[in-house]
């Protein structure tokens, strides 16, 4: 059922943050009612952000459940770790819930402390939380009171490995991505790797040895498959503000025309374009959109795939992919508010 919906966001101050800010200000279901920020309590939200004045007549408030009382939904836009501690007593109150971090995202409360430091605060709701990755779950959410939205590089991963795994054409034990992404998916750190003296001119590889968005797409490609799947990742980083450019690599045991496969499979889906055959999607063609763009290859006829999945980390990746999620929640069509095409150059 639509309407107006009082939405309170926990985290104002970050990319993701901002990026929400923007998408709700102008949505036609959605009433900003509060924002928090600790950092930034008791300030106008147009003074961090000029871009909003006019559009956002509200001051930062302290980041505290109380501030939240009459909210209908709440998304958290905070680092990992911060969310698990607030959401028990808003869903006590009757609050849904729309997480962008990682809280709520593996399945195994163990597997999550391993890979985060910190042992989970409410193991007991991680199951009755929907994945948020609308292509895999859409049927889930309209009934769902607590979102785990996906990371930004197993979104662009798993959309790209997706019609393989379904169609059972690629060897699941030796799955490949490398991908690469701009620096604000690091969040406005102030760590001197991401300074730009230190990343211009330069490209490097991080989280060789194991980065904390593997589990997760292993969790989810095996789900698909239904087995466990071999996945090596490695993750790069580019002197750029925003976009993912995964490039996805995966061996054939039947052959089988990948172009029409992938057509096929998301015939359907509002965010998902595959590009005609031969393409290469470039980052700048998803900047500020909530789109995922796909290419997929086969090269020289031999027995290895190759998926190009470009996405912007902020957008599919983190804030409108929440927002997709908060539509099929509230019966608003699924591309509300996020059908405007990113801005070129």
């Amino acid at each position: 059922m639509t309407g107006k919906y009082r939405i309170g966001l926990v985290g104002g101050t970050g990319y993701a943050g901002a990026e929400l800010l923007r998408l709700l200000c102008v949505h036609p279901h959605a009433d900003i009612c509060a924002v928090t920020s600790r950092q930034a309590a008791g300030t106008p939200v147009a003074e961090a952000y000029p871009q909003l004045r006019g559009m956002i007549d509200l001051d930062f408030s302290d980041a505290s459940v109380d501030e939240l009382a009459d909210c209908d939904i709440v998304f958290f836009a905070t680092p990992h770790a911060a969310a698990m501690h607030d959401v028990p007593a808003l869903l006590e109150a009757g609050k849904r819930v729309i997480d962008l971090s990682a809280d709520f995202r593996l399945r195994d409360s163990d597997l999550w402390a391993r890979w985060y430091n910190v042992e989970h605060a409410c193991p007991e709701l991680i199951e009755r939380a929907v994945y948020g990755l609308p292509e895999l779950n859409r049927a889930a959410l309209p009934a769902a009171d607590l979102v785990a939205c996906p990371g930004c590089y197993p979104t662009s991963m798993i959309l790209g490995f997706k019609p393989l795994i379904d169609a059972g054409v690629v060897d699941l034990d030796h799955l490949i991505a490398n991908a690469v992404t701009g620096v604000s998916g690091a969040g406005k750190s102030l760590k001197p790797g991401f300074l730009y003296a230190e990343m211009a001119d330069s490209f490097k590889a991080y989280g060789v040895a194991g980065h904390r968005h593997l589990p997760e797409t292993r969790q989810i490609l095996a789900a698909l498959a239904g087995k466990e799947v071999g996945l090596t990742f490695v993750p790069h980083l580019v002197p750029m503000i925003r976009g993912i450019h995964a490039t996805l690599y995966a061996q054939l045991n039947e052959t089988r025309d990948l172009q029409a496969l992938f057509e096929a499979s998301y015939v359907d889906e509002p965010f998902v374009d595959v590009l005609p055959a031969g393409s290469t999607p470039e980052t700048r063609h998803v900047r500020a959109s909530n789109m995922c763009r796909l290419a997929v290859h086969w090269p020289a006829g031999g027995d290895t795939a190759v998926v190009l999945s470009v996405i912007d980390n902020l957008v599919k990746g983190a804030a409108g992919q929440a927002v997709q999620c908060f539509n099929l929640m509230i019966g608003a069509p699924e591309a509300c508010s996020l059908t405007a095409p990113g801005p070129v150059p």
